[in-house]
């Protein structure tokens, strides 16, 4: 753990977001660095597409978490109910460090005013998210590692994620659909920014890693991830906050999994589902 405290600093000079870091350090942590998912987590960044939601460490952590627990579980199901599990860990532990999820709450920038972004680094304030992450990455894998390994007997047999069922209609792996499961009801049930959203945002961008192997994916002039926003903002008169979307906070795994299971958010799921077909026919 010294030696990833150590070492974040660096790999985050070297990777260039916060997201990116965090999923490198625990899938390297865990002993499968993959790095095409890795580079799609860019747009998480900035929290969400630089909307100042969670911070990146915990969309990029919550995937780890989420590769590790396909991994470790032969069972779709199980495996998704898992993530979930150790991203709410992860969520808990990163929310103990900082008192906030939120990227603008941390790094008090704007990452949609380029004023807001040269102060950012001019006052130095880039060195927040420095050590932040050195500090935190250590406490994510201990957090990542505790949630995929608790007992959980009380868990529906088949566990749903808003997020994964969205990968399912974009026609993602069962792996994808594992990956982004910590995503639900606002990351690890948390009711904030929509995981559907970011893992719509990141199944897209990971077919465009796919397609430019070793290129930086585009963040801020992303007209795909642009179509998949604004159908998402349509769909929602431009509410982006989980638990305002479902007017309800989830107290569990099972209680999410009933809300999908009845109907819940089918609509936007489904909009996010075409918007990104859309986006790529139009491209």
């Amino acid at each position: 753990m010294t030696a990833v405290k150590n070492d974040a600093r660096r790999v985050f000079l070297k990777k260039g977001t916060c997201s990116q870091t965090l999923c490198y350090l625990l899938d390297r942590e865990f002993g499968h660095v993959k790095e095409n998912e890795e580079r799609a987590t860019d747009p998480l960044a900035g929290g969400i597409i630089q909307k100042g939601h969670q911070c990146g460490m915990l969309w990029g952590s919550a995937l780890a978490a989420g590769a590790e627990s396909f991994r470790r579980h032969e069972n779709r199901d199980q495996a998704i109910g898992m993530a979930i599990t150790a991203t709410q860990n992860l969520t808990g532990s990163f929310t103990k460090r900082t008192n906030t999820v939120n990227c603008r709450e941390i790094t008090g920038c704007d990452w949609t005013s380029p004023a807001s972004i040269v102060k950012y680094f001019l006052t130095g304030r880039i060195f927040t998210c420095f050590n932040l992450t050195a500090k935190w990455a250590p406490e994510a894998i201990r957090a990542a590692t505790a949630g995929l390994s608790r007992d959980q007997k009380d868990l529906l047999e088949q566990p749903l994620s808003c997020a994964s069922e969205v990968i399912r209609l974009m026609g993602g792996t069962d792996e994808e659909m594992v990956m982004v499961a910590g995503f639900a009801g606002g990351i690890g049930l948390s009711g904030n920014g929509c995981g559907a959203l970011a893992a719509a945002i990141w199944m897209h961008t990971l077919a465009w890693c796919k397609e430019h192997p070793g290129e930086t994916p585009p963040m801020f002039k992303n007209p795909e991830t642009k179509n998949i926003f604004q159908a998402f903002t349509a769909a929602t008169h431009a509410e982006i906050l989980c638990h305002k979307i479902t007017g309800r906070q989830f107290k569990s795994i099972n209680e999410h999994t009933e809300f999908i299971k009845s109907g819940g958010c089918d609509k936007l799921i489904r909009v996010l589902a075409r918007s990104q077909a859309t986006a790529t026919e139009s491209n």
